[in-house]
């Protein structure tokens, strides 16, 4: 088991990194990206919080590193996969992973957000500037997650 595990974690990194040149937002000088999202969702049901945070981390930084993201796609994916995770796994539902999803990354990610942008990046925007981006981006990922999860049938506690 868990070699399918590391191997769709892999494909989920994969898609992750790829698609962020697809679908991009501009939020100022935050990218949002929906599939992000996504992917934070279908890892959190699928492999559970700790692969979900690993992808969610990897996707982050191969986005850097190609310079298709920036410091700002740390905060705002891992929180989200951390919260999908925990959702998923005491809820069991997959709605759950989509709400935890939102929550950790449009609220919690966010706010997190803030002071990498001032510190960091030298912005002068105000600390709730991130939030609506953040939820519009998580909410559109997280119902193209669970539409991916549910048309696969196959998850493990539903």
């Amino acid at each position: 088991m868990r070699t399918k595990k590391i191997v769709l974690s892999g494909l989920l990194i994969s898609i992750g990194t790829l698609a962020s040149h697809i679908v991009v937002i501009p939020a100022g000088v935050a990218k949002c990206y929906p599939l992000q999202h996504a992917i934070n969702v279908i890892s959190a049901i699928l492999l559970g919080p700790c692969y979900a945070v690993a992808n969610a981390f990897l996707i982050s930084l191969l986005r850097n590193m190609l310079g298709v993201g920036s410091i700002l796609a740390f905060p705002g994916s891992i929180f989200g996969a951390m919260f999908a995770g925990i959702a998923y796994t005491y809820l069991g539902k997959s709605y759950a992973a989509s709400i935890g999803e939102v929550i950790g990354t449009g609220i919690i990610g966010s706010l997190a957000a803030f002071p990498l942008s001032k510190f960091l990046l030298g912005s002068e925007i105000g600390v709730l500037f991130f939030i609506p981006p953040f939820i519009i981006s998580s909410i559109g990922g997280s119902v193209i997650g669970l539409f991916i999860v549910k048309s696969l049938g196959n998850h493990k506690k539903e």
